[in-house]
């Protein structure tokens, strides 16, 4: 094959390799699509008993642990500073395979951003799509006591540890987080990465406003892998919450605001507060939890419903969760909060003040209501949101980088 025609060899980069999140699911995902469309390809992971098999795990750096002995602590620690096995496992699959492209994903803590200054250093192109404000924020979430947090903008990242222990609310944890930010700074992680992915606007702006440069800055949305199929059923009157029970998701407002209404609310998933909330709103009858649902359960409740709703309290990036709510021809009501405003216009839902369940429940009623076109929604979600348009986009950030 002409070698200017060759597609380039990508290393897909994630610290774990199953589907445990959206950056997992993301990165699996990633794989396929560029296998799909003519790639070679291999995957770079920690590894974990979990993780789905691959051809090039061998090279994988031995899992380490945050939690256990002092002797596997003090491992974890020398793993998110770059020491470790990392980097001899990393660059032996680098001169192996020799990829054109190394696509990183979530490598904080378990491989660590030491991946980027080595493939640098070795003329190897760095993409990195940005899950989390992990470049902006020690504890990832922008987060600090549940509540919404910038200081980060300014403090350089002091704030995690004088004043929040935004970090998993612990002392230790905030000062690993900090020193973590100190190892890999904004300078060398610029200097390394080619171009940053950012799911959303937002994203892409909150790394704008954290100095980064813009010229590797690209907004480029999630997509889904398969499209799908049309709903067949009856739209039904009740609405539903898919995703994670958790306080940042704004879950406690959603019961607070379907107390005021007579719709049915079907709560599908699990977390933290699932216990706590079940047990205090489960009584209600327009309230339902139904727990984690397969794939084909989410398709068939998100097809059905009069909307979805994602009523989150902290800078979502870019929902996978509007996204599969309007590829099946679902509204959605979405808190203005991050990126999901980005998502919603007049034609396909509503939005509301975060954190407010009165302006949710007003909100929730009109959806309800609305005289909405679903097949119209489905059709503008999945021409933004289809695999090929994303590959092609993808594909044309890869060869202006090479």
């Amino acid at each position: 094959m002409n070698e200017s025609k060759r597609l380039p060899r990508v290393l897909v980069v994630n610290k774990f390799y199953y589907r445990r999140g959206g950056d997992c699911v993301y990165t699996l995902n990633l794989e396929h699509m560029l296998r799909s469309a003519g790639h070679e390809v291999a995957v770079f992971a920690m590894r974990y008993p979990l993780n789905e098999s691959a051809d090039w795990e061998d090279y994988f750096p031995t899992e380490v642990s945050f939690s256990g002995s002092l002797t596997q602590k003090l491992r974890a620690v020398r793993r998110m500073l770059g020491f470790d096995d990392v980097a001899s496992c990393f660059t032996a699959l680098l001169n192996d395979f020799r990829p054109e492209i190394v696509h990183l994903n979530n490598i904080h803590s378990y491989l660590s951003p030491a991946l980027a200054s080595i493939a640098h250093a070795l003329g190897i192109k760095v993409v990195w799509t940005l899950h989390d404000y992990k470049l902006l924020c020690p504890s990832y979430s922008r987060l600090a006591g549940g509540k919404v947090c910038d200081r980060c903008h300014s403090s350089r990242f002091k704030t995690c540890v004088l004043h929040t222990r935004c970090m998993k609310s612990s002392g230790v944890a905030s000062i690993l987080a900090w020193i973590e930010s100190l190892r890999w700074r904004r300078r060398m992680l610029s200097r390394d990465t080619d171009a940053f992915i950012c799911p959303s606007a937002f994203m892409a702006h909150e790394m704008e406003l954290g100095k980064y440069p813009v010229e590797k800055l690209y907004t480029l949305n999630n997509f889904i892998p398969a499209i799908p199929a049309q709903p067949t059923g009856q739209r039904g009157k009740y609405y539903c919450y898919v995703g994670r029970l958790s306080e940042e998701k704004g879950v406690e407002t959603l019961l607070e605001a379907a107390t005021m209404l007579q719709h049915e609310l079907r709560i599908a998933g699990s977390g933290p507060l699932y216990g706590k909330l079940k047990a205090k709103y489960d009584s209600w009858p327009q309230i339902t939890f139904l727990g984690q649902l397969d794939s084909d359960g989410v398709a068939k409740l998100l097809g059905e419903a009069a909307c979805s709703v994602l009523p989150s309290e902290w800078y979502e990036n870019n929902p996978l969760g509007i996204i599969e709510s309007l590829c099946a021809g679902t509204p959605v009501v979405g808190a203005e909060i991050g990126g999901i405003p980005e998502l919603i216009d007049d034609n396909n839902g509503l939005t509301f003040a975060p954190g407010d369940s009165k302006a949710l429940a007003a909100a929730i009623d009109a959806a309800v209501y609305g005289p909405w076109n679903h097949e119209q929604i489905r059709r503008d979600a999945i021409s933004r949101f289809n695999p090929e348009s994303y590959y092609a986009r993808l594909l044309s950030i890869y060869k202006s980088i090479l």
